[in-house]
């Protein structure tokens, strides 16, 4: 499970330096830069974790790109390796990113926790069990599953509460906005330890959300 024992910011500065030059190196060479050793050793362990991209200084929601694996199935260094490239080129939601563009984009890092079914008798519960700002969620029915990350609720001026945070959860995974009241739907949450550019190609901090 990330803790910040485990992920020292040196650490964050590493992988985000490796996530930004694995993904310009494949926008000017269409592949994957080779995974250097001591990456391989130092990120060995597995989590999910999601790679997100956001136009620098753009008012209103400046998303450009994320893409992640929610499950540990695989080594840190290779989910890194993997979604990094996704985010910038496979995004349905929107046009590839250009190497251009990579001059006014800030990564952001988020290694995820395994998510953990919110059990509850009574719907109402999840107001007491999910806190804004540590937990992320994802929402599952039959086939349809959708995520958000912790920062979500409080990040670009939003200021969610609780019951918004479902509702937007159900939304993402293409249900009722009010699924989660409904004994068939799953919530599961999780936690994130992130790091993020405050500039682009600038200084890596790790990112707080309360």
């Amino acid at each position: 499970m990330p803790s910040e024992e485990e992920f020292s910011l040196e650490e964050g500065i590493t992988l985000l330096n490796f996530t930004r030059e694995n993904i310009e190196f494949y926008l000017k060479n269409n592949r994957r830069i080779l995974i250097p050793d001591k990456i391989k050793e130092k990120f060995s362990n597995k989590y999910g974790a999601f790679v997100t991209l956001n136009r620098y200084n753009v008012s209103g929601n400046p998303l450009r790109g994320c893409i992640g694996y929610i499950e540990p199935t695989y080594s840190l260094y290779d989910v890194i390796h993997k979604v990094s490239i996704s985010s910038a080129t496979e995004d349905p939601r929107f046009p590839s990113v250009s190497l251009d563009e990579m001059d006014n984009i800030v990564i952001e890092l988020s290694i995820l926790t395994p998510p953990k079914l919110l059990e509850v008798d009574d719907p109402k519960e999840y107001i007491g069990k999910i806190v804004i700002g540590r937990d992320g969620l994802i929402a599952e029915k039959g086939m349809r599953r959708g995520l958000l990350l912790p920062q979500v609720p409080v990040d670009h001026g939003r200021n969610w509460d609780v019951e918004t945070f479902l509702s937007q959860t159900c939304s993402k995974a293409w249900l009722d906005s009010n699924a989660w009241k409904e004994k068939s739907t799953k919530i599961y949450s999780f936690q994130a330890i992130l790091f993020e550019e405050k500039e682009p190609r600038g200084e890596v901090v790790r990112k707080y959300l309360n």
